[in-house]
């Protein structure tokens, strides 16, 4: 009897960890939290904010011209009386026995403007970077938007599959019966089972495109597991204006890859300036201190020394003239890239303002064709209850119900998707 009862609270344990981890396998979830939970854990956000904040140390890296350079030198040499150097380079040849610490110091004057136009083209792809953060940012959120629509559009058309095989296997039963009054023939009750092997087909392709929809949004939400969803219907959005030119002049303005382009643009003009300077002189300030405590005689203790230093680039084998026809080029070449981006953008735009309005069309149109074949499937089966059609005539109305049925669920969905799209070609979706 004891082994009886622990075996009864084994079972029920069990039923309760299986019920408990089937529960937290189903994820509830609205589209706003499934859009934060992809903005704060998509690795292809966290990996465009990796780039643009080493893009901003460039900006850094280059600015650094500005200031002094400083480094301290420690130095000790000793040599055979008379030495020389006399081979190698032109330099001095003696050589002083010492030991010495020091500091040198080098300050840049003026390189008349080249700098601050490296800086500036640097802070401007910088920038370029940073809308390159909201680019990806309104991708994922494009891809969470449509994994997250297409899950609804799959578990609804899962719903219709589920009502449809048992609508077609009351029919099967209903046709059985009678066939075995022999008020109906067994080509009837073939003609149903073949119309209820079709609708279960349906059934377990729809459960199919469920899970796949589950995978893809688990994917765009950055996770690396699929779960199941309980995901909650969104109100429709409204109807798309009647025109797109208003929304062309958005996307210009709000689109971050329109954005990037035009800090990219202007950042290769910038280099193209900061090249044309590579013909001009830099001037330094530079300057050494330091002490010697151990020398040799006719060295004093301490030395220290300031000079002025002009370099004037002279020649070196057209390389400055190459450079600068290089950014020259790029810079022609960033400003057609960006003519041909706002093309891209007005086209882009107008073919999601299409696809909106003819998804929205899809609304009224579908609900108008789901009407009509549930009262054609109605009038089909009265019929064939009283013997004045075929039951070719009422498997057609079954499955142009089902498809009408499939076509609606699938509108609604479709629409709040193409909607998102027309979002994000505005620049709005962030």
């Amino acid at each position: 009897m004891r082994v009886t009862s622990w075996l009864f609270i084994g079972v029920i344990a069990a039923i309760g960890v299986s019920t408990s981890a089937a529960a937290q396998a189903v994820q509830h979830l609205t589209l706003k939290e499934a859009e934060q939970q992809a903005l704060q854990s998509h690795p292809a956000i966290r990996a465009s904010e990796y780039s643009a904040r080493a893009a901003g140390q460039t900006v850094r890296e280059v600015r650094s011209a500005y200031f002094p350079t400083v480094f301290a030198n420690f130095t000790g040499a000793q040599a055979q009386d008379g030495s020389r150097i006399t081979a190698g380079g032109l330099n001095n040849p003696l050589i002083f026995d010492r030991f010495a610490v020091g500091f040198s110091v080098s300050q840049m004057v003026t390189d008349f403007g080249r700098t601050h136009d490296l800086v500036a083209s640097a802070s401007l792809k910088a920038d370029a970077q940073e809308q390159q953060v909201t680019v990806r940012r309104a991708d994922v959120l494009l891809q969470v938007d449509r994994a997250y629509f297409a899950a609804l559009r799959a578990k609804a058309v899962q719903r219709v599959a589920e009502e449809t095989v048992e609508a077609r296997q009351l029919v099967v039963d209903q046709v059985t019966a009678l066939a075995a009054s022999n008020l109906k023939s067994s080509l009837d009750v073939s003609f149903a089972n073949v119309s209820l092997a079709e609708a279960k087909l349906l059934l377990v392709q729809a459960r199919n495109e469920v899970l796949s929809a589950y995978a893809t949004l688990s994917a765009t939400l950055g996770g690396t597991r699929s779960l199941a969803y309980d995901l909650q219907d969104e109100p429709l959005p409204p109807s798309p204006p009647a025109d797109a030119g208003a929304l062309v002049a958005e996307a210009m303005r709000e689109r971050p890859d329109v954005a990037s382009a035009r800090f990219s643009r202007e950042s290769a003009s910038m280099l193209a300036d900061a090249q044309r300077a590579l013909s001009l002189p830099t001037v330094s300030v530079v300057g050494a201190a330091g002490t010697a405590p151990y020398h040799q005689l006719g060295l004093n203790n301490q030395y220290s020394a300031i000079g002025i230093n002009v370099s004037v680039p002279v020649t070196n084998g057209n390389l400055y003239p190459a450079l600068r026809a290089e950014a020259t080029l790029r810079a022609s070449a960033e400003d057609q890239s960006y003519r041909d981006l706002e093309n891209q953008v007005t086209r882009d735009v107008q073919i999601a303002w299409l696809n909106a309005q003819t998804a929205f069309q899809r609304l009224d149109l579908t609900s108008q064709l789901l009407a009509q074949a549930s009262d054609a499937l109605e009038l089909g089966q009265a019929r064939y209850n009283l013997g004045l059609s075929s039951i070719v005539e009422l498997t057609q109305a079954q499955l142009n119900k089902t498809q009408a049925e499939i076509e609606q669920a699938s509108a609604r969905y479709e629409y709040q998707s193409q909607s998102a799209a027309l979002r994000f070609q505005t620049g709005t979706l962030k």
